[in-house]
């Protein structure tokens, strides 16, 4: 029995994430916007029945069991917090700091019944689940580097808001880094012990000509990870490259790579001539945070559907997801990515639960 979903966030992804539940079965019952104004207008482009700008009017609805939380950085762990301790289940976006990471996750050990998932949906992305497999299965043989760049236009809304502020979780190390950093723990089983990286921000203000606003958050990142059992990973974000779209992620093995171009995967053994294509995906179209997300619903409704009760769920289906303790490991990393930025230095990434500086994250000397 398929739950009720309430929806926080009226951006691109709830537009491209309510279709998909709705195709899937789900009952999109509500959905919360910043203004009334803004809710109402998506609500009936995307035919929700209520609408709202008070969180626990969505909270508290009757018929929402499944919370999908998409809103700024900000608001994430207010929510997050609130929705786990009246029994909703919850998949959510990053949170803005440290600190909101460590308590969305204490709130998860808290209610260990309910479903507490991070939305990062490029694990479920065909290709690279594919690319585990085969990595798991020795296509490389023994893992020794790793490799992903991300090219766009740039991250900024036309107007003042929380994507031109690092202190607000905008950037893209955070917003789009945070996905690939969880990526590559989950390709390659371990996490960072340690790592080094320059963030710079190139455009230092926004589209709007006359604002007084200087924007803080980086768009450009790159950064390594020394991960456990000696692999590296190196990683170049670059939002400076309207027209651009380059999503791609190299594993490099004693024997061979495999090499994921947007959503499709080539692979090349050493000894052989030229790449092979592994998973074609030339019909669909979509980026693959799309084509994840939309593996990710189905992997959802596999995960509710067989339950008598519409709060309960299997783990099986959804297995691979990663929980507010894997956005709590990718929380640490990206604050010691900045800590890097500021000393230049290699820095450890120890992942703690408590005992956190709620003043830690700050901010980064201007370039």
């Amino acid at each position: 029995m398929l739950p009720g979903v309430g929806v926080f966030g009226t951006g691109r992804t709830v537009r491209a994430l309510v279709p998909m539940l709705q195709k899937e079965g789900f009952p999109v019952q509500a959905v919360w916007g910043r203004t009334q104004e803004e809710a109402e207008c998506l609500a009936n482009e995307l035919d929700i029945p209520f609408s709202t700008s008070q969180s626990d009017d969505v909270l508290l609805h009757p018929e929402v069991h499944l919370v999908c939380i998409l809103t700024p950085p900000p608001h994430t762990r207010q929510i997050a917090v609130k929705a786990l301790g009246i029994g909703k289940n919850v998949i959510s976006e990053q949170a803005a700091t440290l600190t909101d990471a460590c308590k969305m996750v204490t709130a998860a050990r808290y209610y260990p019944q309910l479903m507490s998932i991070m939305s990062n949906a490029l694990r479920f992305l065909p290709a690279f689940v594919l690319m585990k497999r085969l990595l798991g299965e020795g296509y490389c043989g023994t893992l020794q580097v790793c490799e992903a760049r991300i090219y766009g236009g740039s991250l900024l809304s036309q107007s003042y808001g929380w994507a031109w502020e690092e202190l607000m979780g905008g950037g893209g190390l955070h917003t789009v880094g945070f996905g690939i950093i969880d990526l590559l723990s989950h390709l390659t089983g371990g996490q960072a012990l340690r790592v080094h990286g320059m963030l710079r921000t190139f455009l230092h203000q926004g589209s709007t000509g006359g604002s007084i606003r200087s924007v803080t958050a980086d768009d450009y990142a790159c950064f390594q990870l020394l991960m456990g059992g000696g692999v590296v990973c190196s990683v170049t974000l670059n939002f400076n490259l309207p027209g651009a779209d380059l999503h791609e992620v190299m594993l490099v093995g004693s024997s061979g790579r495999l090499v994921a171009r947007g959503t499709e995967l080539y692979g090349q053994r050493n000894g052989t001539h030229g790449e092979e294509i592994l998973l074609s995906d030339s019909m669909s179209g979509a980026g693959p945070s799309v084509t994840g997300l939309n593996a990710m619903v189905t992997q959802l409704r596999l995960s509710f559907q067989a339950q008598e009760d519409r709060r309960s769920w299997e783990r099986h289906p959804v297995s691979m997801a990663a929980t507010f303790e894997d956005g709590l490991y990718v929380q640490t990393v990206v604050d010691a990515i900045k800590r890097s930025n500021r000393t230049g230095e290699w820095e450890a990434v120890e992942v703690r639960t408590q005992d956190i500086d709620p003043n830690h994250n700050h901010r980064t000397p201007p370039n």
